[in-house]
């Protein structure tokens, strides 16, 4: 059984086990595949697996062998899916592996902006603190999240966790659904011009679709509190990057933390680059060494299960 993965790099720069993969048949790892090389690097294996490498009608096409196509993700956006279908080639993702350490993220930005721990250390570092008159100092305002309203936008399983650790915090939630449950204590229903309009944080858990594409315009940020700091680890393309920029610019709005961009990587000129108030990771929110290993195992598992229900 010849085993391709296309692009290893992604998922793992050298610190994952790919036993499980390897146990399974004859396995070729490639850090990266440019897409002239997809062809001839796929063209033979009966299990073709990819992270963000597209596997398009026409390469699919040119693949006669391929058995299975495995995705290192959750989206499933890098493969034809009906060109897939209609050779009869199963396609299967890897769900809900990250959870845990996304919502991790979303607190990590929230607490960048509440306690600015990276730029006060920087500046004791620097001997402001040994040249204070004072016993402490501080060039920011420290924020408490206990009895500040999270608004989350979409509560699948890590809008869920989210709610979980913003409680722990001591903070109220305001939900925002397509399929809106019963409120509980420190936890609310509401419309989405409510969550935006009296929350002091607002986090985004939806999909991406027609119905969310810059869900977050000029005119929303406009309806935010002047306090207020948007988080996104969900979609790039759910924020106007140049209304955020601007909003933030003009203090419509106190700040933001973005693990995800409209375009990745971004532009050099990129405009949330250069805005104030804005903290950015580059989509890491997923990639924890624990995250990663259930990746790669659950991906292992997926092929493991496609092997026995061919053999059976």
């Amino acid at each position: 059984m010849k085993i391709v993965v296309l692009d290893a790099f992604g998922v793992d720069p050298g610190d994952m086990d790919w036993s499980e993969l390897q146990a399974l048949g004859d396995c070729t790892f490639h850090d990266r595949t440019p897409p002239h090389l997809v062809v001839e690097r796929a063209r033979d294996a009966e299990i073709v697996i990819t992270n963000k490498t597209v596997l398009s009608a026409d390469v699919i096409a040119q693949l006669p062998t391929c058995r299975y196509i495995g995705l290192l993700s959750t989206g499933m956006n890098a493969v034809d899916l009906e060109a897939a279908r209609r050779r009869g080639i199963p396609v299967r993702n890897v769900p809900a592996y990250s959870t845990a350490s996304v919502a991790q993220m979303v607190f990590a930005h929230i607490l960048a902006h509440a306690n600015h721990v990276e730029s006060h250390s920087a500046g004791v570092h620097e001997g402001r603190w040994a040249r204070c008159p004072d016993f402490c100092y501080w060039d920011h305002p420290v924020a408490e999240l206990d009895g500040q309203t999270l608004g989350i936008v979409g509560y699948g399983a890590i809008g869920r966790a989210v709610a979980r650790i913003a409680r722990a915090f001591g903070m109220r939630v305001s939900v925002h659904t397509r399929t809106p449950g019963r409120d509980e204590d420190g936890l609310r229903f509401v419309s989405l011009d409510e969550l935006f309009r009296s929350s002091d944080i607002v986090t985004l858990h939806c999909p991406l679709d027609a119905s969310t594409d810059r869900l977050v315009n000029a005119e929303r940020l406009a309806t935010m509190k002047p306090t207020a700091i948007l988080i996104n680890t969900g979609r790039g393309g759910l924020v106007d990057e140049d209304a955020l920029a601007d909003a933030l610019a003009r203090g419509v709005i106190a700040g933001a933390g973005l693990d995800v961009l409209g375009r990745e990587p971004p532009a050099a000129d990129n405009v949330l680059t250069r805005a104030p108030n804005c903290t950015i990771t580059p989509h890491i929110a997923w990639a924890s060494a624990a995250a990663r290993r259930r990746l790669i195992a659950v991906a292992a598992r997926n092929v493991r299960e496609f092997l026995a229900q061919s053999a059976s």
